[in-house]
């Protein structure tokens, strides 16, 4: 058992190597999912107080931002506005969630696979307050390094309100705080209308 845990941990380290499509607050580099889902987790804290759901379980919502993207080793990241390649998605997915969760002790890979099933249908208050999250924090990205990945892949306002309305599901104020910084990129020039 301790020797499938300590291979999982291993392969997990290859979220380090799976680059995103948004750059480092700072603009330095591009994000690697594994600070993606550090950050997800750190804001799950900081941020839980604004969760739709009163009773949110914090303890699920963190290990559910730290696991949500571990399929990633083998999919790849799927730029949230490629519409092509969302169309494979879930099978490349599925099949990555079968190996990867296939490597763990049976107890580990149920819980862990049931939290990224219960991200991916987003149901679950904590779902929805973790996905709220997933897209609240390129959206931050992208403004604190105006706009850069949205101007590279030519992204306009309503392709954004589209992609992340449904922040509103996991928190009414992050939502609110979404559109006025979006309206402030439109007025910087960051973003096109």
């Amino acid at each position: 058992m301790l020797e499938q845990l300590i291979g999982f941990i291993i392969e997990a380290d290859k979220l380090k190597q799976v680059y995103r499509q948004n750059f480092l607050m700072d603009g330095s580099r591009y994000e690697n999912d594994a600070e993606h889902s550090w950050h997800l987790a750190l804001m799950c804290i900081l941020l839980s107080e604004y969760a739709k759901k009163q009773d949110l379980n914090l303890l699920k919502s963190i290990k559910m931002a730290l696991i949500h993207d571990i399929v990633e080793i083998d999919a790849g990241d799927t730029y949230c506005y490629d519409i092509e390649a969302e169309k494979d998605k879930p099978e490349r997915e599925q099949k990555a969630a079968d190996r990867l969760f296939g490597m763990l002790p049976q107890s580990q890979a149920q819980e862990l696979r049931c939290l990224w099933e219960e991200f991916e249908e987003c149901q679950s208050g904590e779902a929805r307050f973790v996905a709220a999250l997933d897209k609240l924090q390129p959206l931050l990205c992208n403004y604190l390094t105006k706009g850069r990945s949205w101007q590279i892949h030519g992204i306009k306002k309503e392709q954004v309100i589209k992609r992340n309305g449904s922040i509103i599901e996991g928190s009414e104020k992050l939502w609110q705080f979404v559109l006025s910084m979006l309206n402030d990129a439109v007025e910087r020039g960051y973003l096109p209308e």
